[in-house]
């Protein structure tokens, strides 16, 4: 099967994008494509598949599946190449529209210039907070903050946040020591986060600036993560790290994004979304990817 193809990226967190308005793919075996298409040796080389199609409940939906086929709730940076696709193939014609995802309904507005979009602010939503909202094992607190973790025989403390799709943020002294490779594939399965959770890493250089860094669920070590830079910045306030309506610069490896905690309780996120390259892909599905 014949599957076209663009490949995006945000921050260097890339994604394989499949337009659904123009293609149709079978339920079933989008997981097995999801890991096709995101080996680097066999298949193409991503952090997973993102599909794009018609809603009933925004002017465009987005669908999610991570490296390993599971399907994701929602995806900062997926978010803003999926506007830019969007805006750029005529299936919005205003800057400002909404997208649905698997976890909500988001604003998003673009900054097109010349017909070609590259930056991108996308409002995330609230963050949820209570335990039983990430979720989270345990008494349902109506905040986890600087709570004490263990793991590996050592003890952390966690902050926990939900951006549709649940967070660990810790804090360092200094970004370079981050125990990321270590920790991170453990506290994504941790018993404690019943579905998981993606783990972050976070150095506060000042209440303007973090340095961030991320094992997603699912995925792994990636260059960038939108929502998991969301949800470094709601840690960062909780724990009077950085301030409330203020921009704060994030700096993933795979360079820069603004986030804004907003009175109204909404988070803001702004960044790039680029085009990588278009093709197509030969999906045979005798040759199963685990």
């Amino acid at each position: 099967m014949e599957v076209p193809f663009i490949k995006m990226h945000g921050l260097g967190n890339n994604y394989i994008y499949v337009d659904l308005f123009q293609n149709k793919l079978k339920e079933e075996e989008i997981p097995d494509i999801a890991r096709g298409v995101s080996n680097v040796n066999t298949g193409i080389g991503s952090d997973g598949l993102i599909l794009i199609q018609p809603s009933e409940r925004a002017d465009v939906a987005m669908r999610i599946f991570n490296r390993d086929g599971s399907e994701g709730n929602t995806c900062g940076n997926g978010l803003r190449c999926t506007a830019k696709y969007a805006y750029e193939q005529g299936y919005v014609s205003t800057e400002q529209f909404q997208i649905e995802t698997k976890a909500n309904v988001v604003d998003a507005e673009v900054k097109p210039d010349r017909g070609a979009v590259h930056r991108v602010t996308i409002n995330m939503g609230k963050p949820y907070l209570r335990r039983s909202e990430i979720p989270m094992m345990g008494h349902d607190d109506p905040e986890v903050v600087a709570e004490p973790f263990q793991v590996n025989q050592g003890e952390w403390k966690v902050t926990a946040v939900s951006m549709g799709n649940p967070h660990a943020v810790f804090f360092v002294d200094a970004i370079e020591n981050a125990p990321l490779k270590e920790l991170g594939p453990v506290i994504e399965k941790d018993q404690r986060f019943p579905e998981g959770v993606n783990v972050e890493f976070v150095e506060a250089i000042s209440k303007r600036e973090l340095n961030f860094r991320v094992w997603e669920r699912g995925s792994g070590i990636t260059q960038a993560c939108g929502t998991g830079a969301c949800a470094a910045v709601v840690a960062a306030v909780l724990n009077d790290q950085a301030d409330l309506d203020e921009d704060i610069t994030v700096h993933l490896q795979g360079g820069d994004l603004t986030i804004r905690w907003s009175v109204d309780g909404a988070v803001w996120m702004t960044g790039d979304a680029e085009t990588i390259a278009k093709g197509t892909y030969y999906y045979n599905q005798q040759q199963k990817v685990e």
